[in-house]
């Protein structure tokens, strides 16, 4: 039974909402939520990154009009649903895409414009970096940035004062308070999941290499103070309150939770926060999150770790390819089909063909199929040529066809998943499905409880993403920690009795992702080949 919308309006007069805002690489999204952490208002403001002088960057100006755009829309629906103009909200929190680069100088100017995840211009850093603290560190991640622009000798590091995330930015500019939840931290740089900060045996490693190379800061200096999920991390100041609502409505000193990533907010959003739980999501590209129970024994290139916002180790599988060649072949169909002037239902259209895949034989009747539009770090291809391959006498028909097409679309993700269940024996209970692979009913999640071999659930409700997520994050800050952890707030306040729809393993299912999964791998040097040959 959700709120009525009397209970919804003194909500919103009293206060007791809660606001989340999440920073997508397209999409900048405000959820405001009740009391029973149901979306009760949202606003949203398209943005896209643009390459200067070879950077992928948002500029500043980008930054606070996206923000400002998308807390006024979301203000307009709540004054437009319930009459009311929003003054006091509960508790706010921020997130954004992860990693990236923006450092400040005492002053607090931004010293070189904002350096995002997207950019690959670390790779020299990224690769002495995981030699040095025997741990990956992948490109993206900040602390990779800050090495590079030192391997660069870049003039502005030495007058770097302040470092941190989009996230981490947004919050210091609305609080004054220079903090990252344990979850974006983690992201910058390697965690000590005990002491839920970074990890000192590694932070003076490095403080070493920065004095070598003549720098007079530490890495503490420059860094956000880290802080876990429900701790209170700064009020939302007078100057704030400003910047982020320029009407002058919202009154200032409203508490914020600490500022996360997009990782850690998909785990809120999904309930994969405790330990042996998951969550996959899938559509132009995919990736894995798997909650360990203890460190990995190796350090593995395929394999990042990140935290949960409690600061549990997570080990994360990050493929760029999945849905992008499925759906091309799936447009075929259509264009065959509207070429006999039927006309076509979209829905009905993937409906039809992924429930073929399912008839198909367990292995795919010995096709091959790479999904590769751009390169895919986990087999070692820096571009990539989506193709599809059979011998003469492999069993060529539709249902096989479909059924290898949805392999190869998690195809890259099982090699590198394999490591963490098959080397590593991480155990996993429940993994939650999310994105547009997911969406035929129970197809894709079949498919995939075939690649772990565990069971896969999928959410009536994949709920309003990350946004949600880090409303939730701050509705359960302002609950108060000490009552509860975040698991037990998530699965009793939040997902109580919505499990979703869980699709078990099957047995001939795993055999047959198996062998095809082996002659993935063996087909490897034809994609290579392609690579080379099709320029």
């Amino acid at each position: 039974m959700g709120l009525t919308t009397q209970q919804i309006l003194a909500s919103i007069e009293a206060g007791t909402t809660s606001l989340g805002i999440e920073f997508g690489s397209t999409r900048i999204k405000a959820v405001l939520i009740a009391e029973d952490n149901s979306p009760i208002a949202s606003g949203s403001h398209d943005w896209e990154n643009r390459l200067e002088d070879g950077i992928w960057t948002y500029s500043l100006e980008d930054i606070w009009a996206g923000l400002q755009d998308s807390f006024a829309k979301m203000a307009k629906n709540v004054k437009e649903k319930y009459g009311v103009t929003l003054k006091k909200i509960g508790a706010i929190g921020f997130s954004a895409m992860m990693h990236g680069y923006m450092v400040f100088d005492a002053a607090g100017t931004l010293l070189v414009p904002f350096r995002t995840w997207r950019n690959t211009i670390t790779e020299e850093a990224s690769e002495k970096l995981t030699k040095m603290l025997s741990y990956h560190i992948p490109q993206r991640w900040s602390i990779a940035h800050l090495y590079q622009a030192m391997l660069n000798g870049e003039e502005h590091v030495k007058n770097i004062s302040f470092q941190t995330t989009l996230a981490g930015y947004i919050h210091w500019k609305l609080t004054g308070e220079k903090v990252l939840g344990i979850g974006e931290a983690s992201g910058m740089f390697p965690m000590d999941c005990e002491t839920k900060d970074y990890d000192e045996k590694r932070v003076k490693i490095f403080d070493e290499e920065i004095a070598k190379k003549g720098y007079s800061f530490k890495l503490r200096d420059i860094f956000p103070k880290v802080l876990v999920a429900g701790e209170k991390a700064g009020v939302l100041t007078e100057e704030g309150a400003k910047l982020l609502d320029p009407t002058g409505n919202l009154e200032a000193g409203i508490p914020l939770c600490p500022p996360e990533g997009d990782a850690g907010t998909g785990m809120a959003a999904t309930n994969s926060v405790a330990v042996r739980t998951g969550n996959v999501s899938a559509g132009t590209s995919v990736f894995a999150m798997i909650v360990l129970e203890k460190e990995l024994k190796n350090v593995y290139e395929e394999i990042d770790l990140v935290t949960t916002p409690t600061g549990n180790l997570v080990a994360m599988v990050h493929c760029n390819n999945c849905t992008s060649d499925l759906n091309a072949w799936v447009n075929l169909f259509k264009e065959f089909a509207e070429s006999f002037g039927m006309t076509v239902d979209m829905d009905q259209l993937f409906g039809t063909l992924y429930n073929k895949a399912l008839e198909g034989d367990a292995d795919g009747g010995g096709l091959l199929a790479y999904n590769y539009f751009s390169g895919e770090h986990i087999t070692g291809f820096n571009e990539g040529r989506p193709m599809f391959v059979r011998t003469p006498d492999s069993k060529f028909n539709l249902a096989n066809f479909m059924r290898v097409h949805l392999f190869t679309a998690l195809g890259a993700l099982k090699v590198g998943l394999d490591i963490l269940l098959k080397e590593e024996g991480v155990k996993v209970d429940r993994i939650l499905g999310h994105g547009g692979l997911f969406k035929t009913k129970g197809v894709g999640q079949k498919i995939m409880a075939a690649a772990m071999n565990a069971p896969v659930s999928v959410m009536e409700t994949a709920g309003e993403g990350g946004a949600w997520g880090i409303a939730l994050l701050a509705a359960y800050m302002k609950n108060g920690k000490e009552n509860q952890t975040l698991d037990e707030f998530l699965e009793k306040e939040v997902f109580a009795g919505n499990e979703g729809v869980e699709e078990k393993p099957d047995a001939v299912d795993v055999k047959g992702f198996d062998e095809f999964i082996n002659r993935y791998k063996e087909g490897l040097p034809i994609e290579k080949a392609a690579v080379e040959s099709l320029k």
